[in-house]
C-alpha cells in the first residue's frame, strides 16, 4: 500500500512540531507495516514569508528564478529536519531534494503550466525504505531550474505524486481537521463537512476559502483523485473530498511513455 501525505507549514511550527510528526509517522509506520509513505513538507511555517521579505530587502522586486531558488532553501531545510528526526525514531526515511522528485514543470504553473511526473527514482526510494520524504511547492522547471507552484503549491506538489504513482490514498494534512461551514479557528459555532464534491471545493476556494489550493483540486478532478483533508490528530474527524468525473488526466511515466497535466 502507497499512502502520499502532505504536511503544512502550519503543522511545522517550531522543533517540537518536527518530533510530533516524526512521532506520528513512526507510528504509523509500526502499525502498518506493510504501507509505504511519501511525504511531501511545506517549510517550517513563517519560513516562505521571512524569505520573501529578505528578497525585496534585498531587491525590491526580486528576480523570479533567484526568488524560487531562495523559497526553495525552506522547502529542503523542512525535508532534512523531518528526516532527522525519523532517524531519532529509528526509521528509515530517504530525504529527497527538488531534482530527484521527478516533477517537471513549463512556464508559470500556477496558471497555465503543464506538469510531468518521472516518479522512477521516488519508486526505487519507495522499494528501499518506509518513508520518502519529498519538498512541496517546487518542481524543476525550464533549463534545470526550480520553479515554484505558487502559494499553497505543496497541495499541487501532493496531488501530481499521488496521481503519477497511482498512489491508494492522498492526504493532505493541516492545522485543522478539514473543511468547516466557517473558520473554526475565528468561529466556534463552525460545523466540520465530512464529506464534499471536488466541485463544491473549488467553488469554496473561489469564495476565499484557502483550505486547500485551487489548482491542486483542479489537478484532483481532472484525475478523479479523492482527498483525504485531515490533522495530525488520529482520533479528529476528516474531509472526504470525493470527485465527480472519472478521466484521467496525468499517469506516471516510465522508459516508453509521457504523461502531462495541465496544472
Amino acid at each position: 500500500m502507497l499512502s502520499v501525505l502532505k504536511i503544512g507549514g502550519s503543522v511545522l511550527q517550531d522543533d517540537a512540531c518536527y518530533a510530533a510528526v516524526a512521532r506520528y509517522l513512526a507510528g504509523r509506520v509500526a502499525e502498518h507495516p506493510d504501507e509505504r509513505l511519501v511525504v511531501i513538507v511545506s517549510a517550517r511555517y513563517g519560513v516562505t514569508d521571512e524569505l520573501l521579505d529578505a528578497a525585496r530587502r534585498a531587491a525590491g522586486d526580486p528576480d523570479p528564478v533567484a526568488l524560487d531558488l531562495l523559497w526553495s532553501t525552506g522547502e529542503v531545510a523542512s525535508v532534512a529536519t523531518l528526516a532527522l528526526y525519523l532517524q531519532r525514531e529509528q526509521v528509515r526515511a530517504v530525504p529527497f531534494n527538488v531534482h530527484q522528485t521527478g516533477l517537471h514543470v513549463g512556464e508559470a504553473p500556477s496558471r497555465a503550466g503543464v506538469a510531468t511526473v518521472r516518479p522512477l527514482r521516488l519508486l526505487a526510494a519507495i522499494a528501499s525504505a518506509p518513508i520518502v520524504v519529498v519538498p512541496g511547492f517546487l518542481a524543476v522547471g525550464a533549463g534545470g531550474t526550480i520553479a515554484s507552484l505558487g502559494r499553497g503549491g505543496s497541495d499541487l506538489t501532493a496531488v501530481l505524486l499521488a496521481i503519477a504513482l497511482e498512489a491508494d490514498g492522498c492526504e493532505l494534512v493541516k492545522d485543522v481537521a478539514g473543511y468547516f461551514t466557517a473558520d473554526p479557528h475565528v468561529d466556534p459555532n463552525a460545523h466540520h463537512i465530512q464529506t464534499l464534491t471536488i466541485d463544491r471545493a473549488i467553488a469554496m476556494a473561489a469564495e476565499g476559502c484557502d483550505l486547500v489550493q485551487a489548482a491542486a483540486l483542479d489537478a484532483a478532478r481532472g484525475a478523479s483523485l479523492p482527498i483525504t483533508v485531515r490533522c495530525l490528530d488520529a482520533a479528529a474527524p476528516v474531509t472526504y473530498v470525493q470527485p465527480r468525473s472519472s478521466a484521467h488526466g496525468i499517469r506516471h511515466e516510465n522508459d516508453s511513455r509521457r504523461a502531462a497535466v495541465g496544472a
